[in-house]
């Protein structure tokens, strides 16, 4: 329906505490100016679906004239005068005045012995439609039109003969367009309902629900309630919760306050709580994918050397043909990262346990060391087209050791080059996968072409 909506601005806004069994992870708002966008786009499929109605053929007798009116097309609808409006609390409102509706159709009329065939061109104006769609959520969790009411009502029909008959049959306009004006009248709203209840909820079928992001994660977009309709915005509350693949039934509780979004000025607007982000990489480390593996080529020959050297005293006690062993770091992350908004912008935090081991060919690892990894990674959350995109940049990085202050203070000399070591070697691995993105909850066709993000702090 819609290529592209002009303006988005992505928030993570000032939440307040409500009672409320879910909040959500995910609230977006359509304001009246988003409204105006709809509208527009809707109107082509309003008309799409006017220019394709049926208008059964009109026969009868009207004294000695016979007459028969078939193949009724429309040829051209003007619905310049029309308003899409917020109806609290669950509906869309969309009137429709003061349009017009060209027609054309084969007439075949007898007058005694006089037979006349040939095209009849029509109109209707004063055309009025008013349709109200009730929104609400599906058992699915999907938004749905539950019902579409319709009134329509055409205030004058006019016609046009031509063909050798012209003036012969021009006082039979009045009779035939009566009977034009209420055969189009009877198939406007069930067109229209045919358009709400069943085209446009296929179009709201397109919108992802509950759907994998990758080879481990999920992303459960279902609606936590009917969508909450004021005179100005319609909001949507979403679950916004991610899921392991693995362990689709180990989430993590929402226990974040709820959403609430105060700003009418741009056409859109998404909330995303600090929870939305959390149930994601709380779903990885479900999955067991955080974790790396550094050995062989990945590990550089000036860190094996400094390693060798810090570990030298354990070294020289070892048997010379194990001591010489390839050495080889695992990186496993210990806990769920969590993840931060401020004012200032967004954070990952990081735990970790890093171990370095002697790597002898056919023989078991050997552990040099045990070590915690403490990171905080910045994290600029984008939107591309309809794509959520987060790209990380490790800022801190300190370790420390799990034996004794003074294995602690031995491993300083290796705190620049293990963090040189994430950057060139994890990093790159953590913004492949983050740069796929998710995508957010919208209809098919509805691409975002400009943001604007802020960021702000919670309130209880």
């Amino acid at each position: 329906m819609a290529q592209a909506m002009y303006l988005l601005l992505l928030t993570l806004p000032l939440v307040i505490s409500v009672s409320h069994p879910v909040n959500p992870g995910c609230r977006i708002r359509i304001t009246s100016k988003g409204l105006q966008f709809v509208k527009h786009e809707g109107l082509k499929f309003v008309e799409e679906e006017l220019e394709n109605i049926t208008i059964p053929d009109l026969t009868g007798n009207e004294g000695r004239f016979s007459y028969s009116i078939n193949n009724v097309r429309v040829t051209h609808l003007q619905l310049h005068f029309s308003e899409l409006l917020f109806q609290p609390h669950k509906q869309l409102v969309l009137d429709i005045n003061n349009a017009s509706i060209s027609l054309t159709f084969q007439r075949k009329l007898l007058y005694w012995l006089f037979y006349d065939v040939g095209m009849i061109n029509a109109s209707a104006e004063g055309v009025h439609i008013k349709t109200e769609l009730d929104l609400a959520r599906d058992p699915g969790g999907r938004l749905k039109i539950a019902n579409l009411s319709c009134e329509a009502s055409i205030n004058k029909m006019q016609a046009g003969f031509s063909g050798t008959l012209k003036k012969v049959y021009d006082f039979l306009g009045s009779f035939i367009t009566t009977g034009m004006r209420f055969l189009l009248n009877q198939q406007i709203c069930p067109a229209l309902r045919h358009a709400g209840l069943v085209l446009l909820n296929s179009l709201l079928n397109t919108v992802p629900v509950r759907n994998a992001v990758d080879d481990y994660i999920g992303i459960d977009y279902s609606l936590l309630s009917d969508p909450d309709v004021s005179e100005d915005s319609l909001d949507m509350d979403f679950k916004g919760m991610f899921f392991s693949l693995t362990e689709p039934n180990q989430t993590l509780p929402n226990l974040s306050p709820a959403l609430h979004i105060k700003q009418q000025e741009r056409m859109v607007y998404i909330a995303l709580s600090e929870y939305f982000f959390d149930s994601a990489l709380y779903a990885y480390y479900q999955s067991g994918v955080l974790s790396l593996d550094i050995a062989g080529e990945q590990m550089p020959k000036d860190l094996e050397v400094l390693l060798r050297t810090s570990y030298f005293g354990t070294l020289m006690l070892m048997d010379p043909s194990v001591s010489e062993s390839p050495m080889k770091l695992e990186l496993r992350v210990s806990t769920p990262p969590r993840f931060t908004i401020k004012p200032t912008g967004t954070s990952v935090t990081v735990n970790a346990i890093l171990n370095i081991y002697l790597d002898p060919p056919d023989q078991p690892l050997i552990q040099l060391s045990s070590m915690t990894m403490e990171s905080r990674l910045s994290a600029k959350v984008t939107l591309k087209k309809t794509t959520l995109q987060v790209q990380l940049d490790l800022k801190r990085f300190r370790i420390y050791s799990n034996k004794s202050a003074l294995e602690s203070l031995a491993l300083i000399p290796l705190q620049n080059p293990l963090k040189t070591l994430l950057q060139l070697t994890v990093m790159p691995v953590l913004n492949e996968r983050t740069k796929r993105g998710v995508r957010i909850p919208l209809p098919e066709g509805l691409d975002f072409i400009r943001e604007t993000t802020s960021h702000h702090a919670v309130s209880n």
